[in-house]
């Protein structure tokens, strides 16, 4: 069945009405045809099964069958990601969407050679938005993750966001199996985590000034394995190790 995403304000009632790409989509793309059903996602949970009642030039009118609710992630994880080179994001956005991540902050690193202003900014953020939203529309997931426009390492730190785990790829001595600071915290705290944080470096990992600095905020450095991974590996070998050791105890 195919799948379209509109926003939670514009799924409201019985009736819903498909524009822009998404009516693009279905109607010079798909060439949906009246009584066909698909689902739309709502992007927090909800996912509506739903009839084509009518076809026009630039809209799409959907008669909504059936409701379901899709219970929140039991741990909600932030991907804090260098920015990469050229569309590498994209792919890492994609594959995050894919492995239930709730937050992405692309981050401005030393080592970061893609430059982001004022100018280009918001589009990026809308751009990435975008990826996201293909992404749960493949998948299925009924959660949109939130992508955030991009930040500097220092601005970031400065906010001092708080997770239950908060974790970041290094080659560090010291580093350790995410299993292991998940375990001390169930050992200290007698519950699973709620919300965990992931750090990823750029081509050429964050500088040991940049780890250094993350590290004295109380974040737990995360051994990758012997070999040295590219930034969209690292990306998703993180989400699934920690995607796993989130739900580990849910069961």
């Amino acid at each position: 069945m195919h799948r379209f995403y509109l926003p939670p304000n514009e799924c409201q009632g019985s009736a819903l009405t498909l524009t822009g790409r998404e009516a693009h989509h279905g109607l010079r793309v798909l060439r949906l045809r009246k009584g066909e059903r698909v689902t739309v996602l709502n992007g927090v949970g909800r996912v509506f099964d739903c009839e084509v009642t009518s076809l026009n030039r630039d809209t799409i009118g959907l008669d909504v069958q059936e409701t379901k609710d899709a219970p929140a992630p039991p741990c909600e994880i932030t991907l804090v990601q260098a920015i990469p080179k050229g569309k590498l994001l994209d792919s890492i956005i994609q594959k995050a969407t894919e492995l239930g991540v709730s937050r992405v902050v692309p981050l401005l690193s030393e080592r970061v050679i893609t430059q982001i202003d004022g100018d280009n900014s918001d589009t990026k953020t809308v751009h990435w938005r975008t990826v996201a939203i293909e992404a749960i529309k493949q998948c299925g997931s009924p959660w949109l993750p939130r992508i955030e426009p991009a930040v500097s390492l220092a601005e970031l730190l400065a906010r001092k966001e708080a997770f239950d785990v908060v974790l970041i790829a290094s080659l560090q001595p010291g580093s350790r199996h995410p299993r292991v600071w998940f375990d001390q915290f169930r050992q200290r705290e007698r519950r699973e985590p709620k919300s965990a944080c992931v750090w990823v470096g750029p081509e050429g990992d964050f500088t040991e000034g940049e780890v250094a600095a993350v590290m004295a905020a109380g974040t737990a450095p995360i051994t990758l394995g012997p070999l040295v991974l590219r930034c969209e590996t690292a990306a998703t070998y993180c989400l699934s190790v920690i995607n796993y050791e989130a739900q580990s105890g849910q069961a």
